[in-house]
């Protein structure tokens, strides 16, 4: 299993025993709120039992749908919670991880940008200063496998990390931050099966 697997699974692990903590407290919640509801149905009913018996069930029933909307509402809110906390722990953890995962990370995302055609890449300062020996030449291959070539800036960009593709004046934002935007749904919508399906 690799550094990146062993993250993956210890995140999803302390992300089901999140999610499953909250929604134990939201359904907790939504009990005590079907309680008190009920409580009060049962002395609005004995206050109003001089009508009729549709009237007393009718109001029973918008009481018991307004109760069940409440607490799908309260487990859904529970669950876009942990969902936001899932996703920004993820970031928080390919932020920081060992530079050789990192840089390793990057060129699989380079292989997946990369044009066939010539251009220019920009890390940041700091990524820059903490390259891999051997790194360019990486870099060159991976864009040559895809039919195009790559020069490396030696300037860098103000960008967290990441890096930039520039290809006759059109810019490709690869930065980690960029892609967990452009894939935020996606990565929602994956989580929320692990999690909760």
């Amino acid at each position: 299993m690799t550094g990146l697997d062993k993250m993956k699974s210890q995140i999803l692990d302390e992300a089901k025993a999140a999610a499953d903590s909250k929604l134990s407290e939201a359904r907790s919640q939504a009990e005590e709120i079907l309680d008190k509801a009920k409580a009060e149905a049962a002395k609005t009913t004995s206050s109003i039992s001089q009508k009729s018996e549709a009237e007393i069930a009718n109001y029973k029933e918008r009481i018991v749908s307004s109760i069940d909307l409440q607490r799908r509402t309260k487990i859904l809110a529970a669950k876009q919670e942990i969902i936001a906390e899932v996703l920004d722990k993820a970031y928080g953890t390919l932020k920081t991880m060992e530079s050789g995962a990192y840089f390793d990370m990057l060129l699989k995302l380079l292989g997946k940008y990369a044009l066939p055609q010539e251009g220019e890449i920009y890390f940041s300062s700091a990524d820059l200063e903490r390259l891999p020996d051997g790194y360019e030449a990486k870099i060159s291959g991976a864009a040559a496998e895809k039919g195009g070539s790559l020069t490396l800036s030696k300037t860098g960009r103000n960008i967290e990390n990441g890096f930039i593709l520039a290809y006759g004046g059109i810019e490709e934002n690869c930065t980690i931050k960029a892609m967990f935007d452009a894939k935020k749904d996606e990565l929602s919508d994956k989580v929320h099966k692990l999690l909760f399906l």
